[in-house]
């Protein structure tokens, strides 16, 4: 008798056009730069679709479910279909990214297995200050920082410039542009209230680690594995804009700087340091409960010393890209990527 495959849904939530589908009105041609990559870049149905094909050839019975903002969609697949496991990549609601973790929520009361961390992780991580009290009480090294609530700057603030400026509950880099890194008092205070004027919410402000970018991707749970380390070259960009990853340059084609910041991959590192930087991130994923799979934003400084920025669960899993960029240096396929994911959580079920 055939053995039954695994049931697997992978449940996304999207509603209104996608803003990737612009750039491919747009002839490159007309740009005022040459782009160094290609500005017609998948949407996000096309990622999840492709996750989805993948876990096709991985021997799995799989549908794709879109939430569309109505949690209702949510009551009828467990009604109609009743998945085995659930591929999460749902990541805001409402437009509300901060509903991530009560989407989760919803899993666990239903008790059906589905990847990626857990309502508590993914709540924490959304929320910097509240993570960097947890690295920091942990002895996990970050950055020296401060949340403000309101949008006065102490003068005495006990930051040593220059200084970067953040939302503390926004991802994907939004809210970080070149004016987020400061110099002085008053530039701090004009930064300060600009982030709070665009994003209604506290402030974090921490020191700038003036060093190298890292992003260590880590897979799995009761041992888990660390992913060669990625290190971003910013030696393209010009001087007025400062090494660090702004929304533009992870997610605009449009923007010059989206063409000016590559990434090598593994970082090219002493073994010494690679192992320190490994070591951090081992700890930060583990103080931070994350589950399965997550990215954890380093920077190493002039000194060689390792400093957690963020620790983010259920990263972007696109191919070729950070996470599975690492992954596959570490000789994993896409697909094998993918199946492992979905396995740690059906160990779970």
């Amino acid at each position: 008798m055939r053995k039954k495959k695994v049931s697997c849904t992978v449940l996304y939530n999207l509603t209104g056009p996608d803003e990737f589908e612009q750039y491919r009105e747009i002839d490159p041609a007309t740009l005022p730069f040459t782009p160094e990559y290609p500005i017609d870049v998948n949407t996000a149905l096309e990622e999840y679709e492709a996750v989805v094909r993948a876990l096709e050839t991985e021997g799995f019975d799989v549908r794709l479910h879109n939430l569309e903002d109505n949690w209702t969609q949510f009551q009828q697949l467990i009604q109609s279909s009743d998945p085995d496991v659930i591929f999460n990549m749902v990541e805001l609601f409402n437009g509300n990214p901060q509903l991530e973790a009560a989407i989760t929520g919803l899993f666990e009361l239903c008790g059906i297995p589905y990847t990626g961390s857990t309502p508590f992780t993914l709540a924490l991580c959304q929320r910097k200050g509240l993570t960097k009290h947890i690295l920091t009480n942990q002895g996990i090294s970050t950055p020296h920082f401060r949340i403000l609530r309101t949008s006065k700057v102490p003068r005495r603030h006990g930051l040593r410039y220059p200084i970067i400026v953040k939302p503390t509950r926004e991802d994907a880099s939004l809210g970080v542009e070149p004016a987020s890194v400061v110099y002085d008092y008053a530039q701090l205070c004009e930064r300060a209230a600009a982030v709070f004027e665009r994003f209604k919410q506290p402030v974090l402000v921490e020191e700038f680690i003036e060093g190298l970018e890292l992003h260590v991707a880590i897979l799995g749970n009761d041992q888990p594995e660390v992913l060669p380390i990625l290190e971003y070259d910013f030696s393209e960009l010009p001087e007025d804009h400062p090494p660090i990853i702004t929304y533009d340059v992870k997610w605009n084609p449009l923007n010059l700087a989206y063409h000016q910041v590559h990434v090598q991959c593994p970082a090219d590192l002493p073994a010494a340091v690679a192992r320190k930087v490994k070591k951090l991130a081992i700890l930060a994923y583990q103080a931070t409960y994350c589950r399965d799979y997550a990215r954890v934003d380093v920077r190493l400084s002039k000194d060689e010393k390792p400093y957690v920025l963020e620790v983010n669960p259920n990263p972007d899993l696109t191919e070729g890209v950070s996470f599975m960029e690492a992954a596959e240096k570490a000789g994993l396929t896409f697909q094998q990527t993918l199946r492992k994911i979905v396995e740690f959580a059906l160990a779970r079920g």
